[in-house]
C-alpha cells in the first residue's frame, strides 16, 4: 500500500478537500491549529499558506465558485478565497447565541450549508470533557440561502462530520461519542425521518466526506476504547471527576490510521487500516478524510502533515 506523509508548516491539519475544477483543480487544501489555511499541489511537492482565519479552522469544503468553506471552531462558518487570501464571516450564531464548536461541513446543490456544532457546552480546547461526559449536545444545523439558520437534529453524541449523498436525498452527521453515523432524510418516503447510515463503528469518527466514488468515507480518529465505552454509561458525577484529573492520567486516543466506506444501503465497501509505524511513518489519529479519484487524502487533528493512499490496489471489501 502507497502511504505518502507530505508536512504542512502548521500543527494540526484537521481536515482536508481537494479542489474539483477551476485555477485550483487537484490541489488539496488544509487548515492547521495556529489559523492558516494551505494549498498543497496534486503532487504533494509545494505548499502554500493562501489565507489566515485568525481562528481555528477544521472542516473545509471546496464551493462551485472557487472558494473554501471553513468552519472554524472559533469563528464559525467563513468563507475563504484562496485566491486573494479574504476571509469572509458566514455566521458564529444560531438563534442569537454563540457556537461554541463549528465543525464541520457540507454544500447541496443548492447553497444550503449543512455543519455540525458539536457540543453547546465545550469548545474544541475542551472537547475531551464534552466527549467523556458524554453531553449529547451536538447539533446539525442547515443554513438555507436567504439566510435562514434551522437546528435539525440535537442530542447529538458530539456532533462532528457531515456529508450529503451523491443525490442528495439524505444528510449524514457523524456521532463520535456513538460510534454512529446518523442519517436526516431529505426527499423520499422518509423524508424528514432519521436512522443510521451505519453504527457500531470499530472506532471513534471525526470526519466524513462524499467521495468521487460516491460512497460516504468516514475518519476513524482512534479505536474503540473500553474504558471510554463504561464511563459513557457511568453517572454523570463520575464522568465529570474523570475530566478533572491530571491530563496524563485521563483516556488517550489510540494511535491509528483507518477510514472505512460505506454505500447509500449501509453496506461497508471499505476498510483502511494502516498500522502507524508502516511505511516508515509514526502519522496516526486521522480526523480528516477525503476519496479523489482512486487516492485517499486524510488529515490528522495531532499530526503537522497530510497524507497521501493509492486506493487502486486495495479490494473492496463489502461486508
Amino acid at each position: 500500500m502507497s502511504f505518502t506523509v507530505i508536512p504542512v508548516p502548521g500543527p494540526g491539519a484537521e481536515d482536508v478537500v481537494v479542489a474539483t475544477h477551476g485555477p485550483d483543480q487537484g490541489c488539496v487544501f488544509t487548515g492547521t491549529e495556529d489559523g492558516a489555511i494551505f494549498r498543497i499541489s496534486p503532487d504533494g511537492g509545494r505548499v502554500e499558506r493562501v489565507a489566515h482565519t485568525g481562528g481555528r479552522p477544521l472542516g473545509i469544503e471546496f464551493a462551485p465558485d472557487g472558494r473554501l468553506l471553513v468552519c472554524d471552531a472559533l469563528k464559525g462558518l467563513l468563507w475563504v478565497d484562496p485566491a486573494a487570501g479574504a476571509v469572509e464571516p458566514i455566521t458564529d450564531q444560531v438563534g442569537g447565541t454563540a457556537m461554541r464548536f463549528c465543525n464541520n461541513a457540507a454544500i447541496a446543490s443548492d447553497g444550503t450549508i449543512w455543519w455540525s456544532d458539536s457540543s453547546t457546552k465545550y469548545g474544541i480546547t475542551q472537547w475531551k470533557d464534552d466527549f467523556v461526559q458524554h453531553t449529547r449536545t451536538g447539533r446539525l444545523l442547515r443554513r438555507d440561502p436567504d439566510g435562514t439558520v434551522t437546528t435539525v437534529l440535537d442530542g447529538l453524541a458530539f456532533a462532528n462530520g457531515v456529508a450529503l449523498s451523491a443525490a442528495e436525498d439524505y444528510v449524514c452527521v457523524a456521532e463520535t461519542g456513538a460510534r454512529t453515523v446518523a442519517r436526516h432524510w431529505l426527499t423520499g418516503p422518509n423524508k424528514g425521518m432519521r436512522d443510521r447510515l451505519c453504527s457500531d463503528l470499530p472506532g471513534y469518527p471525526d470526519n466524513i466526506a462524499r467521495g468521487s466514488d460516491g460512497l460516504i468515507w468516514i475518519s476513524i480518529a482512534s479505536p474503540t476504547d473500553p474504558l471510554v465505552e463504561r464511563l459513557h454509561t457511568s453517572p454523570l458525577r463520575l464522568r465529570k471527576l474523570v475530566t478533572k484529573i491530571p491530563e496524563a492520567l485521563q483516556p488517550k486516543p489510540k494511535q491509528t490510521v483507518r477510514a472505512v466506506a460505506y454505500d447509500d444501503k449501509g453496506r461497508r465497501v471499505h476498510d483502511i487500516d494502516v498500522t502507524p509505524g508502516e511505511h516508515g511513518t509514526s502519522y496516526h489519529m486521522v480526523t480528516g478524510v477525503r476519496e479523489h479519484e482512486g487516492r485517499l487524502w486524510v488529515g490528522s487533528l495531532h499530526e503537522p502533515a497530510i497524507a497521501c493512499l493509492d486506493l487502486s490496489a486495495i479490494p473492496r471489501a463489502t461486508v
